[in-house]
């Protein structure tokens, strides 16, 4: 019956010779991959791909955007249920610590951001925070500096230490990258890194407009937790670091490489930042 379908009706054959219908495609579908799990399984391989060359940190909705840019269009269901298929989930958060050290008596700044995370043009508001991560040398510190319009880390800097000048080194290659930007409003916790008389005289020499977020609230500055948070999960989680070195190796491929030119961001409409800048500056 298989190798007369194309000339004769399933029907027919049988009627002809005595079998039923659905014995017939029971056995074939036994017997060979239907058309339904080869298009099943060529979706779970697109999918498959595209999870492990997003590190593993995009769930449905993601890779369905992600998909899209190499011209294969599938729905969100259809992605969610190829994931099951393959056992494969979006990386999970976890929660961090407060490295804020606000008990200084330091002045302090207005916040003049209030949570306002939406800009329409580059270099008018920019927020910086602080993590720490742990390798076998010792604790090693992340400062970076983020352009809230397009969610582009403009500058970032690594220390052993978490100091003024950590802050400060982050601080300036923000605005070498960006060509020295006046009037920029700089957007903080109440760190004494960013109360010192370094950073804050960096801030007026490079006319900018200093901002800090309410004591204890870590909502007022909730775009640089968020990319902290991406950072950890996405490629730090479960990964020895021998040496401030590798830790650098990986800071750098994540910011420079992924984050900045690849990572898209529901809040750019599934762009990456470099993308959403091109087409909002071309």
């Amino acid at each position: 019956m298989k190798d007369n379908a194309g000339c004769h009706s399933i029907k027919v054959m049988a009627r002809v010779l005595n079998v039923s219908r659905s014995g017939y495609h029971a056995w074939k579908n036994r017997s060979g991959t239907s058309p339904r799990r080869a298009r099943e399984a060529c979706t779970d391989t697109l999918v498959a791909e595209a999870y492990n060359k997003h590190r593993g940190c995009y769930g449905a909705p993601r890779l369905v955007h992600a998909l899209a840019k190499d011209g294969v269009h599938l729905n969100r269901k259809t992605v969610a249920r190829s994931l099951s298929r393959n056992g494969l989930r979006a990386k999970a958060a976890k929660k961090f610590k407060v490295t804020t050290q606000s008990g200084h008596g330091r002045p302090v700044a207005e916040n003049l951001l209030q949570r306002n995370f939406t800009v329409r043009r580059p270099n008018r508001t920019y927020v910086g925070d602080i993590t720490y991560v742990w390798t076998e040398e010792g604790w090693m510190y992340l400062a970076v500096f983020i352009d809230l319009f397009s969610r582009t880390v403009v500058g970032w800097a690594l220390s052993d230490r978490m100091t003024a000048d950590l802050v400060c080194d982050a601080f300036a290659a923000a605005m070498k990258r960006r060509g020295n930007p006046k009037g920029v409003i700089v957007h903080t916790d109440r760190g004494i890194q960013y109360c010192s008389r370094e950073f804050q005289d960096l801030l007026t020499r490079h006319r900018c407009r200093r901002s800090m977020s309410r004591k204890g609230d870590c909502w007022d500055n909730a775009v640089a937790e968020s990319f902290f948070h991406s950072l950890k999960v996405e490629s730090i989680h479960g990964v020895r670091f021998e040496t401030w070195a590798q830790l650098k190796e990986l800071v750098f491929e994540y910011i420079e490489v992924f984050y900045n030119r690849q990572r898209l961001h529901s809040s750019l409409g599934y762009l990456s930042p470099a993308d959403f800048e091109a087409k909002k500056i071309a």
